[in-house]
């Protein structure tokens, strides 16, 4: 196994993710059958470069890596913390495999050295942050003949509609208002369009869409560990106000918990695209 290192040529955009220990550790994975999905595309390639765009801390190729052996992996993330933990917690599953790392925005990225041309790229919870025709442009330039680039996504807690998060949503908005937030001192902005508009106006023109049903169980010392991980819900925009507002999410979640489980009932999206000439 084996690291390499790539610099991006502009500065990151500020972190907006908190603790990438607690982003590790709360932040769902990937669903099996997701990753068998993604594997397959793989299954007639010999040495496999995979490149996972706005990686977090892993959750991607981490859910390959056994699928997919001697692969090459390229990391790219805005995140230096993040990025570290995704390496740290590849390092002990690569076996023959190899990872690259590239700290900086998409869009930006290039394989470095005799790094390979990417057979499959992907893209998980992440692509709504992104510059997408610019981060589209780069994957056709770089990406192997025949290559997958998959946009991977499901429901967050905020949008995700049950009786115990509509509660907390409420809550979380009693403290920074209505407007859900995309950080300090900015409101989050839905995409312009549907992924599937931006993947037609690209050169990976042809789509196939895939669902996955998921079914979660959430703890409510669980949720305050992911909530810590959003832009909507971070520690700093509650201030001095956030050891309260966690008091009061156990005390919601606590009632709600005494009535039945905390349930999260989401589908998991895998858009795969190619381009129109390549083989399937």
């Amino acid at each position: 196994m084996t690291t390499e290192d790539h610099l991006a040529p502009s500065p990151p955009p500020p972190d907006l993710f908190g603790s990438a220990r607690a982003y590790a550790r709360h932040r769902p994975g990937v669903p099996a059958e997701a990753a068998r999905l993604l594997a397959r595309t793989l299954a007639r390639v010999p040495g496999p470069a995979l490149l996972d765009l706005g990686t977090g801390t892993g959750q991607v190729p981490l859910s390959l890596i056994g699928l997919v052996p001697s692969a090459h992996v390229s990391l790219v993330d805005t995140g230096k913390e993040r990025m570290r933990a995704a390496v740290d917690r590849l390092l002990p599953e690569l076996g023959t495999s190899r990872v690259a790392r590239f700290v900086g925005r998409a869009e930006d990225f290039a394989p470095g050295g005799s790094a390979p041309r990417p057979h499959l790229i992907t893209c998980c919870r992440a692509f709504h942050w992104m510059d997408r025709p610019a981060v589209l442009a780069m994957a056709d330039r770089i990406a192997a003949p025949g290559a997958a680039f998959a946009v991977m996504e499901d429901r967050s807690l905020w949008t995700h509609d049950a009786d115990w998060t509509r509660a907390l949503r409420a809550l979380i908005q009693s403290y920074l208002g209505p407007v859900r937030r995309a950080g300090a001192g900015d409101a989050y902005v839905e995409p312009s369009r549907p992924y599937e508009e931006d993947l037609a106006a690209s050169a990976f023109s042809r789509v196939r869409t895939y669902a996955f049903p998921v079914s979660r169980m959430w703890s409510p010392d669980r949720v305050l560990g992911y909530l810590a991980t959003t832009t909507f819900a971070a520690p700093a925009l509650f201030g001095d106000r956030h050891p309260t507002f966690e008091d009061e999410v156990r005390r919601l979640l606590g009632a709600h918990a005494a009535l039945g489980p905390l349930t999260e009932e989401s589908v998991f999206t895998v858009r795969l695209a190619r381009r129109p000439g390549d083989l399937a």
